[in-house]
């Protein structure tokens, strides 16, 4: 079997200064990418994303309807039992929503994880950066906003830390299209879905011992 090689990628400190180059696994980063697992893991989360509070009334539900509209026979018009009838405008919905439907899909571990292997592999040939440390000693978000400039980061930023601090967390939530996640929390439509994605040097050794 063919040894897999280690790709080198550079890393900086937060001033956006290169200080040293870091070498990642292969098996993690430099994997054949496989759509079709990124496409079932992106579908997979926006389904459990969803929200099942669409409802409409059924026939028992619509007020009103309890005297006959007209009698049995004689009108000319066709029989009538109740104005909550589905076929009455304002009666009640036939197979409508019920606020109680199911989105949830999952996704087998063995290909969620291919998946985030291809995912990474995408983003180390376009858009993933690597910081040596991510600290701030106080909450400001000009700080968090002069390191995101000083990296050259753009468009949607995805941020991944091994740990969250109170000063982190309150210096870049008010920056926009900004998110900020643990190495377990990282999802596959977050990093497709951001053009530039941060990690610390801790954060990548987190996911490689995950994803091998």
């Amino acid at each position: 079997m063919a040894e897999i090689k280690k790709i080198s990628v550079p890393v900086y400190n937060q001033a956006g200064e290169k200080i040293s180059t870091m070498s990642l696994k292969g098996e993690v980063f430099g994997v054949e990418v496989s759509k079709d697992a990124m496409f079932d893991a992106v579908n997979a989360y926006q389904s459990n994303m969803r929200q099942a509070t669409s409802k409409t009334k059924k026939r028992d539900e619509v007020s009103g309807g309890g005297k006959k509209p007209w009698r049995q026979k004689g009108t000319g018009r066709a029989r009538a039992g109740s104005s909550r009838s589905p076929i009455w405008v304002g009666g009640g919905t036939v197979f409508g929503p019920t606020g109680v439907q199911n989105y949830k899909l999952q996704q087998n571990k063995k290909e969620h994880r291919l998946a985030l292997r291809s995912a990474l592999t995408l983003k180390v040939k376009d858009g993933l950066k690597i910081i040596d440390v991510l600290e701030f000693k106080e909450k400001k978000t000009k700080n968090f906003v002069e390191f995101i400039k000083a990296l050259k980061a753009e468009g949607r930023i995805l941020v991944v830390v091994a740990d969250i601090d109170d000063n982190l967390a309150a210096s870049s939530q008010n920056v926009a299209d900004v998110t900020v996640v643990k190495p377990n929390n990282v999802s596959v439509y977050d990093l497709l879905n951001h053009q530039t994605v941060i990690v610390s040097k801790a954060a990548i050794k987190a996911l490689e011992e995950v994803l091998i």
